[in-house]
């Protein structure tokens, strides 16, 4: 193919905003039918880096070509042009206009008179030639799943003859049966011979579905390797600089009384008869798979929703709770699985969100009292190692991991001594997860109880003592550390364990 092997090739490409590199001599080279994946923690520059190859960033130093020919964009326009199409994890769809108007968007927009049954056939037939028939050209976009409205995505960037695509964190918020249709769409676009950049935090999706890698850090370029030269401990190797064996941390296993037990609770159709108890320095994790019923128990037993039958025992005391508040004051911390939506205040500072939980150790006559508050934030942004420029900034301005520390944070001003912690390390890139998994160890350590949900069973596997095993509502099963094996787990999880 000479020097048109590669559909895309960066060179030496530099970015700095202010004073900070954020990308320094970085390469990436792709060839047309692959599917590259990009990998790196947050900062690693791997936004910056799509933001200069669509378009939307000038680099100050370095090269692009697009099939051999360089190319020079002053805007993303000039991107799309060349065949450059971005799908962020936030959708650039109109929400109240049909699914057949949002992809032909670019056809109409500046016609004053439209031929509406044109347009809705252009549509249909992009939607069958990818085997989404299903899709009614006619339907209003909010009203489609995630995973239907990515693919009127897709379809928007190939009207465009799009010949590179990059899906930046596709799967962050679709189910297991979503991303399923996603990984045949992704490979029926490569036998076509687009060009797909893959962004995602979530290695095992890397391994199944991307032949390439291409390794940022810190704003540097790392390496490229193909899929099937290296395994997960040692991509984890390249992304954070040391090894796997350092991902779930040695600890001292001085376990002590019971703290909690939950016995029989049942609530609404998901939690049927679920039961488990907990000690003081302690790990017990939920497993199970999704839909199983963990975080509707956890809920129950918190007060969220209501718990039909069951009890809960306290430091040896029967306890019922009517509200998260309640619980924080009865002594159990809770870290919902939706950061964003329940865990933080994404548009309040970091200060006021560390000590919300925390009012009555902070107020005098209702006032905030600086001299008590202050300490409070400081204690727990060193001890957690929260990065950030400001406590007075918003949390929306940290990464994934900083804002989770501060999700912990949070809870922790409360001075609980049992953790309900769901699924801890979702949507954070792998050096943030191993940051969380020694900040809980450290809370283990000192004496907390902590309850784990996680549906990696290697979380479960790596971090807890023993597991308690959910099934369609039930617990059905205990696993001491010494049986936690990804076998016993999926043998339990789907009731084909040995009797």
């Amino acid at each position: 193919m000479g020097e048109s092997e590669y559909r895309v090739e960066m060179q030496g490409i530099c970015k700095s905003f202010g004073g900070v590199h954020a990308l320094q001599d970085v390469q990436l080279r792709m060839k047309p039918g692959e599917i590259h994946a990009l990998v790196g923690e947050n900062g690693a520059g791997k936004s910056t880096l799509i933001r200069v190859l669509s378009g939307v960033y000038s680099a100050d130093a370095g090269t692009v070509k697009i099939d051999g020919q360089q190319v020079h964009f002053t805007g993303p326009k000039d991107g799309i042009e060349a065949g450059i199409s971005v799908i962020y994890q936030e959708f650039a769809l109109v929400q109240h206009l049909t699914v057949a108007e949002n992809i032909l968007l670019d056809d109409y927009r500046d016609k004053k008179f439209v031929n509406w049954k044109e347009l809705r056939a252009k549509a249909r037939k992009c939607l069958d030639d990818l085997g989404f028939s299903m899709i009614n050209v006619n339907s209003k976009v909010r009203d489609l799943s995630v995973a239907y409205q990515q693919v009127v995505e897709i379809c928007k960037a190939l009207i465009r003859n799009a010949r590179v695509l990059v899906l930046d964190e596709p799967t962050a918020v679709m189910t297991n049966k979503e991303v399923e249709q996603l990984f045949r769409l992704v490979r029926q676009l490569k036998e076509r011979g687009v060009s797909i950049l893959y962004v995602s935090h979530r290695l095992e999706e890397i391994f199944e579905l991307c032949d390439t890698i291409t390794v940022m850090k810190d704003g540097h370029y790392v390496d490229t390797v193909p899929t099937s030269s290296l395994d997960k401990g040692q991509l984890v190797a390249l992304m954070i600089g040391r090894d796997l064996s350092t991902f779930y941390p040695e600890r001292e296993h001085n376990i002590g009384e019971v703290v909690l037990e939950a016995n029989h609770i049942q609530a609404g159709k998901a939690v049927k008869d679920i039961s488990f108890n907990v000690r003081s320095g302690e790990i017990v994790g939920l497993s199970g798979l999704v839909g199983a019923g963990r975080t509707e128990c956890i809920r129950a037993i918190l007060g969220v929703d209501k718990m039909d039958s069951g009890e809960v025992i306290l430091n040896g005391k029967k306890v019922s709770f009517n509200s998260v508040r309640e619980a924080n004051r009865g002594g159990i911390g809770f870290l919902p699985e939706d950061r964003k939506n329940q865990g933080v205040l994404l548009r309040r500072p970091i200060y006021q969100n560390i000590t919300i939980s925390a009012l009555k150790r902070v107020t005098k006559f209702g006032w905030v009292q600086k001299s008590k508050e202050d300490p409070i934030v400081n204690r727990y942004v060193k001890d957690l190692s929260i990065k950030l420029g400001s406590v007075k900034d918003n949390v929306e301005s940290l990464s994934g991991g900083n804002q989770q520390k501060v999700a912990i944070a949070k809870i922790l001003a409360a001075e609980p001594k049992v953790l309900f912690l769901d699924e801890p390390t979702r949507g954070v890139d792998v050096g943030a997860k191993i940051e969380i998994f020694n900040i809980i160890n450290d809370l283990v350590e000192a004496g907390y109880a902590v309850v784990m949900i996680s549906s990696e069973m290697t979380e479960i596997i790596g971090m807890c003592d023993r597991a308690v095993v959910i099934k369609e509502g039930y617990s059905v099963g205990e696993l001491p550390r010494e049986e936690l094996t990804e076998i016993n787990l999926i043998r339990y999880a789907m009731g084909v364990q040995n009797s």
